[in-house]
């Protein structure tokens, strides 16, 4: 592991610490208990905290500060007032976790982060509500970040939109799953929806809050459209190629549901059979033998490649955006995250 890769995993897991500390004082187990439980179960399980920490340094990079050495309670801003990232990092945080609640359920999943999905440790009822607490939540705590009242609601309207987008992107994902035809620019419009948009809102909504000008904003939204498509490219990638106990999920899942990823749609212009390659249509059911043949098909088939070379692209044009902030050791730590995303391995 070079040390530049060092340094960026030491910055998620120093804000995911901030994160974490933070949660039970945000979000307590107060009544009902089950539903508040709920809600903090796969907060509790763990997950990268990526997109809380790509705003906590965009905060950093923006006011040109030393990472960590500010108060993210009491943040400054470009214009000498006071605002609570830590409450807008949150925000996005369970922004995040409601949609993996609701994804389960729709997905039927049985485990997510290494233990079992929210509606089979409670029940269907208690998941539901439990992502629908975690949305409201998230605008509660970005409306307390003390921020100036136009900009608080700047915010707040960049969020709601966000969660908009993320809606119809599930929606055409689901789509997508019932048709032969689906087009690679078709494939990056329902990920930039569904997944890309909230790294879009994580990297800008800070901005917005400390006062920033809307070249500033544009452009931290856009590097966040980029290399959060980059990270869903990488995602789909994991699923086929990262060990189920590591993954935190069964392997080739995806792939076992008919989903259109970047893979499939490049292996089906190839010639490749995609809706056999595997079986069974039964998560449980799939070996991994199966995936495993199912996966050397699609690395002949020059798949594999081509969806990291695309996720490639994405990260050099979402550091690009980057050039707005200030040079300083936060930006290249977010500089380091995008290469990040697309090096990781879980």
């Amino acid at each position: 592991m070079s040390g530049r890769h060092q340094q960026v995993e030491a910055a998620i897991l120093a804000r995911r610490e901030r994160v974490n500390e933070a949660l039970p004082e945000e979000l307590p187990v107060t009544r009902p208990e089950h539903l508040y439980e709920a809600t903090r179960y796969l907060l509790d399980a763990g997950g990268k905290r990526l997109r809380p920490t790509v705003l906590l340094l965009v905060a950093e990079s923006l006011l040109d500060v030393e990472p960590l050495s500010e108060n993210y309670r009491d943040f400054p801003t470009l214009d000498d007032g006071r605002a609570d990232v830590l409450s807008a990092a949150i925000a996005i945080e369970v922004i995040q976790t409601f949609t993996l609640i609701h994804d389960d359920i729709m997905d039927d999943d049985d485990l997510r982060r290494g233990v079992p999905a929210v509606h089979k440790e409670y029940d269907l009822s208690t998941a539901i509500l439990a992502g629908d607490t975690l949305y409201s939540k998230a605008f509660e705590f970005l409306l307390e970040t003390g921020a100036a009242p136009e900009r608080t609601v700047e915010a707040n309207k960049r969020l709601a939109t966000t969660c908009t987008r993320i809606c119809e992107g599930q929606s055409l994902d689901i789509e997508f799953e019932q048709r032969e035809a689906v087009t690679p620019e078709e494939y990056l419009e329902m990920v930039e929806l569904k997944t890309a948009v909230l790294y879009g809102a994580a990297a800008s909504i800070p901005a917005t809050l400390l006062g920033a000008d809307e070249e500033t904003v544009a452009a931290l939204y856009n590097h966040g459209l980029d290399v959060g498509r980059a990270f869903q490219i990488q995602d789909d990638l994991l699923d086929l190629t990262t060990p189920s106990e590591k993954l935190g999920k069964q392997r080739g899942s995806d792939l076992v549901e008919n989903k259109q990823t970047l893979v499939t749609l490049h292996a089906r212009q190839q010639g490749v059979d995609v809706a056999n390659l595997v079986d069974t249509d039964s998560v449980e059911d799939v070996s991994e033998a199966e995936i495993d043949d199912a996966v050397a098909r699609l690395r002949e088939a020059g798949s594999i490649e081509y969806a990291e070379n695309r996720a490639q692209e994405l990260v050099q044009s979402g550091k690009e955006n980057l050039e707005v902030l200030p040079d300083n050791e936060a930006r290249e730590l977010l500089d380091g995250i995008a290469n990040y995303l697309v090096e990781r391995e879980y």
